[in-house]
């Protein structure tokens, strides 16, 4: 049983706050998650429980990386939002979410390079920046393909995937967008000094590497407006062979191009890769120059707890703190957070396989709780 000085307890992860025009109730943000349940690209039902499970008022929400064109996939049975289909599909998900009073935004992605000919209409080369390949890895089963370089006349057609992605995501009903431009996918390959080795307007130098994530900035802000759009940034992060050699740099030149659009509304960025001190894992804390520099709401990521968290917003570090995988095994996160509650354990084996219910809706509320893990409307 939680004590009562628990639930007492001031819990700076359950303050609100307002972000734009979306009013909070609180700063436990569900990141997006992966979780390769889409069967032929097309949300599916079952994605309605998962989200109304982890859905609270005045709670944000972001959904799992959600390509933009048939190009954009990398990974299987992940969702897309290019066609009529897949948004009449993301109707009922995105209004179970809101019938619990939860803000939901679509993250809109582009793996680039990071796939296979297999995942490719028509078995072609998946596209990048570069011709360079993925180095393999050997820890991963996963061969990436090499790569088709981008012709520059190309670039335009991507970007305008984007923009389309974010006209139908908000057709579909979502209260916004996020720009996925981290982890090693397309932006990335683009911004990042050893992933992008071009010599016309999109390499060479910061400015050039940037145009191309500029350009998609700029474009799905023209089309749904600055007030719906975010963004997920990860200088700092090496995955996919994407590392930058000035990664303060790249980010301090990315905040300054999302604080040309007044209101833009969100910047979530990841944290650099955390070291274990006296048997505990330890979070860099390096994102505060971006957080001070811009103009909007400051989301931090990258293996937070509840003591973190509550630290980060008391000191002001952060707005808001994205939770993965203890929002994943913990659908009612946000209230075990204020009581101080023991979380469920994650299953990692469960992360990506196919199965609509095992590791997806199965992860039990607190006991007092119980009935709404069949209704999906917790308190």
């Amino acid at each position: 049983m939680v004590h009562q000085e628990a639930a007492k307890e001031v819990v700076p992860l359950m303050t609100p706050y307002k972000m734009g025009q979306f009013q909070l109730s609180h700063r436990v943000v569900l990141a997006p998650l992966t979780r390769c349940r889409s069967y032929g690209n097309v949300p599916q039902p079952h994605a309605a429980l998962y989200y109304a499970q982890r859905a609270t008022k005045g709670g944000l929400l972001i959904a799992e990386a959600t390509g933009v064109s048939t190009t954009a996939q990398g990974y299987p049975e992940t969702p897309g939002i290019w066609t009529p289909e897949q948004v009449e599909a993301w109707k009922p998900i995105v209004d179970a979410v809101h019938r619990k009073g939860g803000i939901f935004f679509c993250q809109i992605w582009h793996v680039g390079r990071v796939s296979t000919n297999e995942l490719q209409s028509g078995g072609l080369a998946p596209i990048s920046s570069t011709d360079r390949q993925i180095s393999p890895d050997p820890e991963s089963w996963t061969v990436y393909s090499k790569p088709r370089r981008l012709g520059t006349e190309e670039i335009r057609g991507v970007v305008d995937d984007f923009r389309r992605a974010a006209r139908n995501a908000i057709e579909a009903g979502f209260d916004g967008v996020e720009i996925h431009g981290a982890h090693g996918y397309l932006l990335e390959q683009f911004m990042k000094d050893s992933s992008n080795d071009r010599t016309d307007e999109y390499g060479g130098s910061l400015e050039n590497r940037c145009r191309f994530a500029v350009e998609v900035i700029d474009a799905v802000v023209g089309e749904v407006g600055a007030h719906r759009v975010g963004i997920r940034l990860s200088p700092f992060v090496d995955y996919m062979d994407c590392v930058d050699s000035d990664p303060v740099a790249l980010g301090n030149y990315m905040i300054q191009q999302l604080n040309r659009h007044e209101g833009f509304v969100y910047c979530h960025m990841v944290e650099p890769r955390m070291a274990i001190v006296d048997g505990r894992r330890q979070i860099p804390h390096r994102l505060l120059p971006f957080r001070k520099a811009f103009n909007g709401t400051f989301i931090a990521a990258g293996g937070y707890d509840r003591e973190e968290g509550n630290k980060v917003v008391a000191e002001g570090y952060a707005d808001l703190v994205a939770y993965g995988r203890l929002f994943l095994a913990n659908p009612d996160l946000p209230r075990r957070f204020e009581l101080g509650a023991p979380l469920n354990k994650y299953d990692r084996s469960t992360f990506y396989i196919q199965d609509p219910v095992v590791g997806y809706t199965d992860y039990p509320f607190l006991e007092d709780d119980s009935n709404s893990k069949e209704s999906g409307t917790q308190a």
